[in-house]
């Protein structure tokens, strides 16, 4: 279903959630903060999912706000369920631990839209507060579609390493130095589907996506040991090879600079620049001082503007810039907002993306 499909919501009717969480101070205080500013309903809560199986029948809603961890049915078996059969935006609730990121990130990659650390409480409780309203307005904005099973998910992956046989075989000085790639909402499916069907031997590639530290990590570690790619999370002063895909920590910005001639990662902990850290933006722009005409930049689905004004500042370099059209895009934001300002070159659905990007990559036609 694409967004001109979907019915037009009345201005004034509130975005309708469904809570489900098997504590109840977790209910509680989501209700509050979901509540607070008048633009969001919660139509019903549950502690867990057959409770809410039957709430989300009655109600219809906007948004589910899922549980990570639950008795009886967990909220990845939940949101298989729920994505499988009736397809609904879900920002997931999760706990700040090892486990609760892994969950986490396997519920992105499930087609759960976004997710939101519970507070440890104390000051944090405003600042989540706000954050769970944003997430779920954007949630409430977002293109879901069925999932396939993970069984079948499993399959498609297990086949993954025979389409990627083989390197790209590049046209001397003709490719992209370095590939540089950034999402937010949505971003975690998006970077998945795409680092799993690019081929061996690519230029570095890096990334950033907006998530808390700890999730960077684990999401580096899941990427390399789904797609058999070398996928890590950045470290401060690495120096940037063939082959290579690094993720910018959670906690600080990523930059490229050229030293001696090769390319090295640069972490910095400074303020949140276009609202974020790490930032899109930060990113793009030191590649466009560091790598120019040399680079590619691809901008995939996110909520705001993050990375637009880096990639026209990678354009006016002399890059190759792609963004991810709106068809597949679970938050057409951040790509949009690239392309209003003339960032971007190209668009392409995330079907089409990791193809035209070794196309690039083996120095094909811009």
């Amino acid at each position: 279903m694409t967004l001109a499909e979907l019915p037009v919501k009345a201005a004034t009717r509130p975005i309708k959630v469904v809570v489900v969480d098997d504590s109840l101070l977790v209910r509680s205080m989501l209700r509050a903060a979901l509540e607070a500013e008048g633009d969001i309903q919660v139509a019903g809560a549950a502690k867990e999912p057959y409770e809410a199986r039957d709430i989300i029948k009655a109600t219809d809603p906007d948004v589910i706000t899922l549980d990570v961890e639950m008795p009886g049915m967990n909220g990845l078996q939940f949101l298989e369920k729920i994505m499988t059969l009736r397809p609904t935006p879900v920002v997931m609730v999760s706990s700040l631990t090892s486990e609760g990121a892994e969950v986490t990130l396997a519920a992105l990659e499930g087609g759960a839209v976004d997710f939101i650390a519970k507070p440890a409480g104390g000051p944090r409780a405003a600042e989540f507060g706000e954050m769970v309203r944003q997430k779920v307005r954007a949630a409430s904005r977002a293109q879901v579609r069925a999932q396939v099973s993970a069984q079948v998910r499993a399959q498609v992956r297990a086949k993954a390493p025979a389409r990627r046989a083989g390197a790209i075989s590049k046209r001397l000085g003709s490719g992209p130095e370095l590939i540089a790639i950034g999402a937010s909402t949505g971003g975690v499916g998006a970077i998945g589907d795409i680092v799993n069907r690019l081929p061996h031997g690519l230029p570095p590639v890096t990334a950033v996506v907006h998530m808390p530290e700890r999730y960077t990590a684990r999401f580096a570690a899941r990427l390399a040991q789904q797609t058999g790619h070398d996928v890590a999370e950045a470290t401060d002063g690495e120096r940037l090879e063939a082959g290579m895909f690094r993720i910018a920590p959670g906690s600080h910005h990523m930059q490229v600079e050229r030293t001696g001639g090769a390319l090295v990662t640069r972490l910095q902990d400074g303020p949140a620049i276009s609202g974020h850290r790490p930032s899109v933006d930060v990113c793009f722009a030191s590649v466009a001082r560091s790598v120019g005409n040399r680079a590619l930049g691809v901008i995939l689905t996110g909520m705001g503007r993050d990375g637009a004004k880096g990639m026209l500042e990678m354009r006016n370099a002399g890059a190759m810039c792609l963004g991810e059209a709106e068809s597949s895009c679970v938050v057409y934001g951040m790509p949009k907002a690239a392309n209003e300002i003339g960032a971007v070159n190209e668009e392409h659905d995330l079907e089409r993306m990791p193809g035209r990007i070794s196309e690039l990559a083996a120095g094909g036609p811009r």
